[in-house]
């Protein structure tokens, strides 16, 4: 399987300077080649052909793009190639050639934004302490943990906040560790991140929120800044860094949690969220987004697939909220402040978040209800409410 191996680097001023470059020429690469492209979309005309030459061998002859020479040629090579899958897969999505959800069409892209490289083999080396490129030579590099095997490519990357970073993509063999006989449901929320079938409530850590503040404060600091300005590089920084501390604290917490659930079960079971859908909820898609569902199920699944564990994705329409999780009853949709209810079958008192995450595990076949699906009696009397109950009153009911 693959992997990526994310390290930090610390180019030195030179080095600053010829990254800067090789970003820039890989950008102009793209945006080039892009503009032929969609001119030619535009005259109903098919995918141009030797773009590559073009944009690359031709324009490093000319004035205005002679600088391309002073970059290695495989960087903007590379950027080409980029473009020219993204393109297709576009145009494949449109089709229903390609799987997954819809991709959109590429965008030319801008200087202010997130920069990107990418070396091949051939253009780079992994040493103990640094990596090498091509015509930019040895950066120091800060090796939190060996590399599993050779790297085929290396990315450099650098974000908003200025901070740099190699990405390697190196070829990991799965190494399933040892059994255990714990199976665990997962139901995720946001007053809670997550509630286990065991009981136990992971705290939601709403890294954003906590923030808000003074993301609010940064933003209107930018705004006044004159444009072009030195003082609005200084507040377009901190800005910058504040987003990067929210995610940076988001996925630190993801990843020890998934890696904790992993490691101490065996099987798990989540339910299958539909979260594009439900941002666009303007009251909950702050705080939605905040949470960070779909990274956690995307660890999750990835980490069980390299530790040999199991993982199932129920439906999202499963009833986990309206069933009891002890004999199966159906009591009927609850609103979102009803957080406990009463089983108007068994009796059962259930903690909503709770419940919920004993359904799911049910519904993947991890476990099974006490008392099987359903209740042997005809007819029962019990106290009833409303959402299933919260006004007390005696009915007679008929379960069948």
């Amino acid at each position: 399987m693959k992997a990526r191996y994310r390290y930090r680097i610390y180019p030195k001023p030179q080095q600053i300077q010829e990254l800067a470059k090789a970003f820039g020429c890989a950008r102009v690469v793209w945006n080039d080649a892009l503009a032929l492209y969609d001119a030619a979309f535009k005259a109903g005309e098919t995918r141009p052909k030797d773009v590559d030459k073009i944009v690359i061998t031709q324009a490093k002859k000319t004035p205005e793009r002679a600088w391309l020479s002073e970059v290695s040629n495989i960087v903007l090579q590379q950027s080409y190639r980029d473009l020219s899958q993204a393109w297709s897969n576009y145009f494949n999505s449109c089709k229903g050639k390609r799987k997954g959800a819809k991709v959109r069409k590429p965008r030319f892209k801008k200087k202010q934004a997130r920069q990107a490289i990418r070396f091949r083999t051939g253009g780079f080396s992994v040493h103990s302490c640094s990596v090498k490129l091509a015509k930019i030579g040895h950066i120091p590099m800060v090796v939190s943990r060996p590399l599993p095997s050779e790297p085929s490519s290396v990315t450099m990357i650098k974000d908003a906040a200025g901070r740099y970073f190699a990405s390697f993509v190196v070829e990991a063999v799965p190494q399933p560790v040892a059994k255990v006989e714990a199976a665990v449901g997962i139901d995720l929320g946001l007053n809670h991140f997550a509630i286990l079938s065991t009981g136990e409530k992971i705290e939601n850590p709403r890294c954003h929120k906590k923030l808000l503040k003074r993301i609010k404060l940064a933003n209107r600091k930018l705004s006044r800044c004159q444009k072009d300005s030195n003082r609005r590089k200084v507040a377009k920084l901190k800005l910058a860094k504040l987003y990067c501390f929210s995610k940076d604290s988001r996925t630190d917490f993801l990843h020890k949690l998934t890696t904790r659930l992993v490691r101490e079960n065996q099987a798990l079971a989540i339910e299958d969220l539909n979260v594009s859908g439900m941002v666009k909820n303007r009251k909950l898609s702050r705080a939605i987004s905040d949470a960070g569902w779909y990274s956690f199920r995307s660890l999750l699944t990835a980490k069980c697939d390299r530790d040999g564990r199991h993982v199932a994705i129920i439906n999202r329409w499963e009833a986990t909220s309206q069933k009891c999780s002890v004999c199966g009853f159906h009591g009927g949709k609850k609103e979102l402040h009803v957080r406990s209810w009463e089983c108007l079958s068994c009796g059962t008192i259930h903690d909503r978040d709770t419940n919920a995450a004993n359904n799911i595990k049910v519904a993947a076949g991890l476990a099974e209800t006490q008392n099987g699906r359903g209740s042997e009696c005809k007819t029962t009397s019990v106290a009833v409410r409303v959402e299933p109950s919260t006004t007390l009153k005696s009915v007679q009911l008929s379960l069948f």
